[in-house]
């Protein structure tokens, strides 16, 4: 379950205004920016801290909201299929920073449609930019290309022989979502 706008003003607001007598900055910038992009998750004595220390966690705060107004900051999402292959059309695939959605429609022809979760901190920025998108799998190629409607959607037919469910299981059961200009893929 997203957090509403609401939910988070006030998390941010109690994050603010929480105050601890003696207290000090217990993780440094490294610890924290590797926490916020992933690359090294904090370890128990670590987010121990976080949640004991307000300092700290104000300054973890300010520099994901430092990250976040970097102009081209998002550089893409990467998702992949989570279930055994069952044959049948794979439900919504998610990408792991809940972003986006990919939904595939059974019909005369496949059809491929990529979702921007309204609630998430990357719509209002994307909707803004109207920037071209793309849909590539775990082997490279583009399934979808194209600029979000004001829905925050982009649709197209899909593009491969196979139907979506072994395609993508074929080529590593993974997928990303990024800037169509993007040279490299993370």
């Amino acid at each position: 379950m997203s957090m509403t706008e609401l939910d988070r003003r006030l998390q941010a607001r109690l994050l603010e205004t929480r105050r601890a007598e003696g207290d000090w900055l217990r993780l440094d910038d490294a610890v924290l920016l590797a926490a916020l992009d992933g690359s090294r998750p904090l370890s128990a004595s670590e987010r121990a801290a976080l949640q004991a220390s307000p300092l700290t966690a104000r300054r973890l705060r300010s520099l994901a909201l430092a990250r976040r107004a970097q102009a081209g900051a998002w550089r893409g999402s990467t998702g992949m299929l989570r279930a055994a292959d069952s044959g049948a059309a794979p439900g919504a695939l998610v990408t792991d920073d809940g972003a986006w959605r990919l939904h595939f429609v059974d019909g005369p022809r496949w059809r491929i449609v990529l979702q921007l979760d309204p609630q998430s901190p990357l719509a209002p920025a994307l909707l803004r930019a109207g920037e071209a998108l793309r849909v590539v799998d775990g082997a490279g190629a583009v399934l979808l290309q194209g600029m979000l409607d004001s829905d925050g959607e982009c649709e197209g037919d899909w593009p491969c022989a196979d139907a979506p469910a072994v395609h993508l299981q074929r080529c590593g059961a993974r997928f990303s979502v990024e800037p169509a200009a993007a040279d490299q893929r993370d």
